[in-house]
């Protein structure tokens, strides 16, 4: 059995079906994880949601922060933006079963056999994986729950940008969610920097450093995967590995394999449904 984490797939349909055939993926004998955002901004999300969906127990994936604008629109909570890309989803005949099994993913997933943890975006320097894990469970609680449309209703926001345990209600949640969806760069502080997009270096703070790279980051002996980022590329350093190389944008489409002695990437080009300056 092979296992493959796939980086974000955004509608991009085609691509990925390219890279499954590049790693030879066989449903009733490997497994893939999605790292999250398998929606928006390109041109077939209600075809890849349908994809993932009917793989089963073959599939994992979880939540990123274009999936939970879906669920937010899908809610009534969010308006689509004229850069949104999931009309197919929300008019779909399946619109029902595909928002609620999208709702009732995690956002994280961690297989302690193979020693790999899953997350779209980030962890703060302040958690340890097990906290993560915890943590990450009290927002899918919400999230799976019929207080859903007011959770998504206050979602949106930067604010807290520092961990505390005493954080509680939507202030909690938020900075969770923040964290597992959103996040790139930490200050050493350990304050979280939500409104920088851009590749390390670009940030005009001597303090900022990519979240993976904290030097006292409590999760670093543990082994992550993790996507969000098409400006960084692929990285592995420091237990983390970064594996959104930008399909979307003209990049690729990157799978990289957990199973065997080293993790190993294997990618697909990408002909790029968006053009970067328009979302710049």
């Amino acid at each position: 059995m092979a296992v493959h984490a796939i980086g974000d797939v955004q509608g991009c349909h085609d691509e990925l079906q390219r890279l499954l055939e590049r790693i030879d993926f066989q449903p009733g004998r490997d497994r893939l994880w999605f790292v999250g955002d398998l929606v928006n901004r390109g041109p077939r999300s209600l075809e890849v949601l349908r994809l993932v969906r009917d793989l089963g127990d073959a599939a994992v994936t979880v939540l990123g922060n274009h999936d939970l604008h879906l669920l937010a629109a899908a809610a009534g909570q969010a308006l689509p933006g004229e850069k949104d890309t999931f009309d197919d989803v929300l008019s779909a005949p399946d619109r029902d079963e595909l928002i609620h099994w999208l709702r009732h993913r995690p956002l994280m997933h961690h297989d302690p056999q193979l020693d790999f943890a899953l997350l779209h975006a980030g962890l703060p320097p302040q958690w340890t994986l097990p906290q993560a894990l915890l943590h990450a469970r009290e927002v899918e609680a919400v999230l799976r729950s019929e207080e859903h449309p007011a959770f998504f209703a206050q979602m949106y926001g930067n604010k807290p940008k520092r961990w505390s345990e005493d954080l509680k209600g939507m202030d909690r949640l938020r900075f969770i969610t923040n964290c597992f969806t959103r996040l790139r760069f930490v200050r050493l502080d350990g304050k979280l920097l939500l409104k920088e997009k851009g590749p390390p270096g670009s940030v005009d703070d001597p303090l900022a450093v990519p979240w993976f790279d904290h030097p006292e980051r409590a999760s670093r002996g543990s082994r992550i995967v993790f996507g969000h980022w098409s400006t960084l590329g692929y990285v592995a350093r420091h237990n983390a590995w970064a594996i959104d190389t930008g399909c979307l944008w003209g990049g690729r489409l990157t799978a990289l394999r957990l199973d065997g002695d080293r993790p190993e990437p294997l990618q697909v080009d990408c002909p790029g449904a968006q053009d970067p300056l328009r979302f710049s």
